[in-house]
């Protein structure tokens, strides 16, 4: 009897043994990618493009064999645009789901958030956001999907000199936020580095609703160009104030202004008006143009150009990924820094910093509608 009872029990922890392998093989199957973006908050509709571009990746990678035979899947988590937020999403993406990689966010001061925290966990990191401050303070396995405000900078400084043909400009900017504060350096560096002169850098706070008092001392200096270095809500709420108070000056901005809630808010207030960006939704590179097409397919309206980042980002960590043969953070990070993907964004290389080698475009918006108007290289 004494047998036959140990039998019995061997075989159960046998079964238990080999039932825990198939768990823990069958989990092995499932490559786990991180996303951390504003889900919720003042700039949600950035954030559930991203997420749209990243959902539809990942079925398209999985019906086409997922990463080296094995599927994917991207779990998210929402910052609402907000640094401490970003910082526990990253940490629960790591700390819980076992990710390898992370995409996101998309402000700058939550992607500088996240990244020391990707870097000390050895998991690289995809941000679209424009800092340079987010792969400079995040180290060697923080990366971008797009160009960064250095460059951004020279384009709206670009626009200002020559679409607009500007002599002066002002600018009214975000003092808590780092997306604003790099445009509003680079930009003023290059467009006196060109002849023009900035009469006033003006700022406000992170959710001010009314700009009266810095645009009557605008209006007082009639600047040829009014850059507003911020995201669509805040840039159509000034872009509003300024012309009920009659300045005329032409607006320029960076790709914060890409969404159409920008002309839900703003109506014709923003009409003449240029912004630089990554992506033009003119665009008819092939990649492009099958991604607009799926996207559209997929979500019933066109995309903008953060979801082609987003979908650039994620394309970039799964080949690297795919390239590494691995899901080692190290080895991921090495096959980033040498990596040449021909995705949405056309080649993408990464220079010594990190940072994606793109270039950009030139957006002027007529009838509270996009029109492209010319790239700039980098």
């Amino acid at each position: 009897m004494l047998k036959k009872f140990l039998s019995i029990s061997m075989a159960l922890v046998l079964g238990s043994v080999v039932l825990a392998g198939c768990g823990k093989q069958s989990e092995s199957e499932e490559i786990k990618l991180g996303a951390v973006f504003p889900l919720t908050g003042d700039v949600s509709v950035m954030g559930q493009a991203c997420k749209n571009a990243l959902q539809m990746l990942e079925e398209e990678t999985n019906a086409s064999g997922g990463i080296n035979g094995k599927k994917v899947k991207f779990y998210f988590e929402d910052d609402e645009n907000k640094p401490s937020n970003s910082a526990n999403a990253i940490q629960k993406l790591i700390n819980n789901n076992k990710v390898v990689g992370v995409v996101g966010s998309y402000a700058s001061k939550c992607s500088i958030s996240m990244g020391p925290i990707a870097a000390s966990n050895k998991i690289p990191m995809i941000s679209v956001s424009t800092s340079p401050k987010v792969t400079k303070n995040g180290g060697e396995y923080v990366f971008t999907s797009t160009f960064n405000d250095t460059f951004q900078g020279t384009i709206i400084a670009d626009i200002a000199a020559k679409d607009v043909k500007a002599k002066t400009a002002a600018v009214l900017y975000d003092v808590g936020n780092d997306y604003d504060k790099g445009l509003n350096e680079f930009f003023t560096t290059n467009f006196e580095k060109s002849g023009g002169k900035v009469l006033a850098s003006l700022t406000f706070n992170a959710g001010d609703q009314d700009f009266s008092a810095q645009l009557t001392n605008i209006k007082k200096l009639n600047p040829d160009v009014l850059v507003i270095p911020d995201y669509y809500g805040t840039v159509a709420l000034i872009a509003k104030q300024a012309r009920n108070l009659g300045i005329t000056s032409t607006f320029i901005g960076g790709d914060g202004w890409d969404s159409p809630a920008l002309f839900e808010i703003a109506g014709d207030a923003v009409n003449g008006s240029y912004f630089s960006n990554f992506f033009s939704t003119g665009d008819t590179t092939p990649a492009y143009v099958k991604f607009k097409e799926n996207y559209e397919k997929k979500y019933n309206k066109a995309p903008d150009a953060i979801s082609a980042s987003s979908y650039n980002a994620g394309s970039l960590l799964i080949a690297a990924v795919k390239e590494a043969k691995s899901t080692e953070g190290d080895k991921i990070k090495d096959a980033l820094k040498n990596i040449s993907f021909e995705g949405v964004a056309g080649t993408t290389k990464y220079d010594s910093n990190r940072n994606a080698i793109m270039g950009g475009d030139v957006i002027k918006i007529e009838n509270q509608k996009q029109i492209f108007v010319r790239k700039v290289s980098q």
